[in-house]
């Protein structure tokens, strides 16, 4: 089999194609639709198997084999060379409570959209070298199910299989038992050669310098933890001030520090960025003063120096807050990746599709965790961003414009083409 060039063969061609696409997506974005106009699709849900099963039967109508790992991996499977390795491709269907359309379906959907162009055997294309593999992770997200990006850390071996099925949500309910719910767990493996993922910025750099493409050239370093504020329950009227072990007290100093220290340690150079992104009360009751807090403090920076810095002045102040609070603080599970560039070759490869196309790109860090984030570690990846209007994700309001959705369909179907010649990893 040979690849299909770039675009479409004629006009008319490129108008159907994205009018596919369009269509597709706006079919997608119904499962788990909220009345604020997002999604809210939490990973092994009714809604996320539902989405799982409409993008199984999407790509299974254009030849593509559909097959589960062990964690609930979804891929989509089209062999051009039999026994060759895989160009895989990627992101997410799941999705954050009341979070938007696009973050991460945005990238499933360009990838098979890309591959699904890819088909035909014209006189003039390139021969592959590889087969494709478009994936849809398990829990990206990690809102219901703690850490975020598992599915992918599983597959490259930074989780095991074994953890991540026995993790349970708040309401005692394992990934196992989530993932049987919907029926996507299987014992499938796949040998791969080279990683692309494209996904909405989630930032305002690429809207607010007019540009259509961004090529990622690193991540930002992120040190996720999870804390427990223990204090001593108590009644809100009788107990004095001076008697009080109050562990809310503790976990929003803790918040307020966390703030500080963002910003004490940003500079010109390189920011510092810190967030509380869930809090726990215990017993949460109106006339109750707490007895224990459980939150997450996550800090970020584009630089490991600055990071370490930032992150030991968090735990000093810990030490201060349990006594300014009376309460003890225990430090439980963290999640850890460090600042890393992707592939130089792939940038190079990237921009020279998007001068192609002419499509204006510019060179930008993804300030938020992708499954390229563990892939990258692995195999040559390639990272690429379209534009989020007003910088809004993680949210009902999320938009991207058609334009640059199609925008990036093009470049993403272009880059396929070359890299499964073999232009970005070469073949055996």
């Amino acid at each position: 089999m040979s690849l299909a060039t770039t675009r479409p063969t004629d006009s008319e061609d490129a108008a159907a194609a994205a009018r596919a696409f369009l269509a597709d997506f706006r079919s997608m974005s119904t499962f788990g639709a909220t009345m604020g106009g997002g999604v809210d699709r939490q990973a092994g849900t009714a809604a996320d198997g539902q989405t799982r099963n409409w993008f199984r039967g999407l790509v299974e109508g254009h030849g593509f084999e559909v097959r589960y790992d062990a964690v609930g991996n979804q891929f989509a499977l089209l062999e051009l060379v039999p026994g060759a390795p895989y160009v895989a491709m990627g992101s997410h269907l799941d999705s954050q409570p009341l979070g938007g359309r696009f973050d991460g379906a945005y990238g499933v959907l360009a990838a098979a959209h890309a591959a699904i162009r890819l088909q035909g055997t014209p006189a003039t294309a390139l021969p592959p070298v590889f087969n494709i593999a478009v994936i849809n992770w398990f829990n990206e997200e990690g809102c219901r199910f703690k850490p975020s990006l598992m599915g992918s850390a599983v597959f490259t071996g930074k989780l095991t299989a074994e953890q991540v099925l026995a993790t349970t949500d708040p309401h005692g309910t394992t990934v196992r038992e989530a993932l049987e719910s919907i029926g996507t767990v299987g014992d499938f493996s796949l040998d791969v050669a080279a990683y692309l993922e494209i996904h909405i910025e989630q930032g305002r750099s690429l809207e607010d310098h007019g540009l259509t493409i961004g090529l990622v050239e690193s991540t930002w370093g992120a040190n996720k933890y999870e804390f427990v504020v223990h204090g001593e329950q108590a009644h809100t009227g009788a107990t004095v001030i001076a008697d009080r072990h109050d562990a809310l007290l503790g976990a929003s100093l803790l918040v307020a520090a966390a703030r500080d220290i963002a910003d004490d340690f940003s500079t010109d150079e390189h920011a510092v960025i810190t967030s509380c992104g869930e809090f726990t009360v215990f017993p949460n009751s109106p006339v109750v003063v707490a007895s224990r807090v459980d939150l997450l403090v996550d800090l970020r920076s584009t630089d490991p120096d600055v990071l370490s810095a930032a992150d030991a002045e968090l735990h000093r102040r810990v030490a201060a807050i349990e006594e300014r609070a009376d309460v003890s603080i225990e430090r439980g599970a963290e999640h850890i990746w460090a600042s890393k560039a992707y592939d130089a070759s792939g940038m190079v490869l990237a921009a020279a599709a998007a001068e192609e196309l002419g499509l204006t790109h510019g060179t930008v860090r993804t300030l938020a965790g992708h499954d390229s984030t563990n892939m990258k570690d692995i195999v040559p990846t390639i990272m690429l961003f379209v534009p989020s209007v007003e910088g809004i994700s993680h949210n009902e309001k999320e938009l991207t414009s058609d334009e640059d959705m199609l925008a990036g369909v093009d470049l993403f179907t272009d880059l396929l083409r070359r890299v499964v010649a073999g232009d970005f990893v070469p073949g055996d």
